[in-house]
């Protein structure tokens, strides 16, 4: 086959192992996006390894498939960015603060303690401060697209401990991404410049005072959006991820960026559903394998599973631990305390997103980054069942019920 039909072949076997083990996950109540993952970091990779696959997907292909994926991880952090409310801190209270605080707070240091732990047969020379910073920064990672997700599949996102879950972890994921940057700009990157990356101050100037406003023109809320409205976006997006990726960050921070600063009106919705179901479909399930690629889980010996053991303790002991004790400060019942440290465990897409920028930094090794990578999977999967023990249906719907018949509550006020 010639290399563009190998590619075009690779590509519809991609979509299609996505959807089908997408729609398995979901049959068996976790997110699709729990079986796109498995698709592309496990059972396409096996594939890969057979004689018959190994032809199937040629090194050219593969550097096809890598740029692939990076657009594709462009797209997913413009979401991201347009998911983000930046007036949810001042709305959320002070217990969806808190909160987010403490779910950030002891992970990173429980990650900074394993980080220690594993820097002298693991740490890259030269960058042990950005191996421990981005090692505790990975470990605080929520997925909010995922939550969101799971939120609404479960019918949970009318509730109260679900609206807190969603406020608590976009809070996160401000903090989550201020110190990601921290540990890429620690990384040095190639050697490049310092002042590169000091220009990243001025790049945030310009995207706030002028590339928000003139975005605010030119899609107003009274008008579709056109083909040409939807051309000035990408192109933008893809500027301002180049724009992050010359400073010497990673260019995931330019494509979250400008989703940040999109209007917020209809035209933005707008937006978001066009690009993502594209994204979706094509895009990250060729992410997905693009990651699948690097795990090797025959290093996994002795030592390997006792490294996994201590990543597992400190990732989920520090978000349900520090979610839960903030919560319960706050005067959350145990029930809603629980469910919420559950809930800001689930890590998904983000942290592989973050792991792949790890890997190419050179900041993890194959062998650590296939650990975080079970990691990820493990502390996402594990959420569906553990919300089906702790808030059953029963408990749900009590819990809105009150919440509705409250004096203070939405339809409380409409009634009087």
């Amino acid at each position: 086959m010639t290399h563009i039909v190998t590619l075009l072949v690779d590509l519809s076997l991609i979509i299609a192992l996505a959807r089908l083990l997408g729609a398995a996950a979901l049959r068996l109540g976790q997110p699709p996006v729990i079986g796109e993952v498995v698709a592309g970091v496990l059972v396409l990779p096996l594939i890969i390894t057979t004689a018959p696959g190994a032809a199937l997907f040629p090194s050219a292909v593969r550097a096809d498939l890598s740029v692939l994926a990076n657009i594709g991880v462009a797209l997913f952090m413009f979401l991201v960015g347009m998911e983000l409310d930046t007036g949810t801190a001042r709305r959320g209270g002070r217990m969806a603060t808190w909160v987010a605080l403490a779910s950030v707070a002891l992970p990173f240091g429980l990650g900074l303690l394993v980080a220690t732990a594993l820097a002298d047969r693991h740490a890259p020379p030269g960058m042990r401060a950005g191996f421990l910073v981005f090692l505790a920064v990975a470990m605080a990672i929520t997925a909010f697209p995922v939550l969101a997700r799971i939120l609404t599949d479960r019918d949970m996102h009318r509730t109260p401990v679900g609206s807190l879950a969603l406020v608590s972890a976009a809070i996160n994921d401000v903090l989550a991404w201020v110190l990601l940057a921290v540990a890429v700009a620690l990384s040095d990157r190639g050697g490049q410049s310092p002042w590169l990356l000091a220009l990243s101050i001025p790049y945030l100037a310009v995207m706030w005072w002028v590339v928000r406003p003139l975005l605010a023109r030119i899609m107003p809320h009274d008008r579709a959006l056109s083909p040409g409205r939807l051309a000035v976006v990408m192109a933008s997006l893809l500027l301002s991820a180049a724009a992050t990726e010359w400073i010497g960050l990673h260019l995931v921070f330019g494509a979250f960026l400008l989703g940040a600063v999109m209007p917020r009106n209809g035209v933005r919705e707008l937006v978001h559903d066009r690009v993502a179901e594209l994204n979706s479909v094509l895009l990250l399930p060729v992410f997905f394998i693009v990651a699948g690629l690097d795990i090797d889980l025959s290093t996994l010996g002795a030592g390997g599973l006792g490294a996994l053991a201590l990543i597992l303790a400190a990732a989920i002991a520090g978000k349900f631990i520090g979610a839960y004790t903030a919560a319960r400060c706050c005067g959350a019942p145990p029930r809603q305390a629980a469910v919420l440290g559950t809930l800001m465990n689930t890590r998904g897409l983000t942290e592989l997103v973050v792991l792949s920028i790890g890997l190419q930094l050179g900041l993890l090794n194959q062998q650590v980054y296939t650990l975080m990578v079970i990691m990820a999977l493990v502390t996402t999967a594990m959420a569906a069942p553990l919300l089906s023990l702790l808030y059953p249906q029963r408990a749900r719907d009590e819990e809105l019920r009150n919440f509705l018949l409250r004096p203070d509550s939405p339809a409380a006020k409409g009634a009087r």
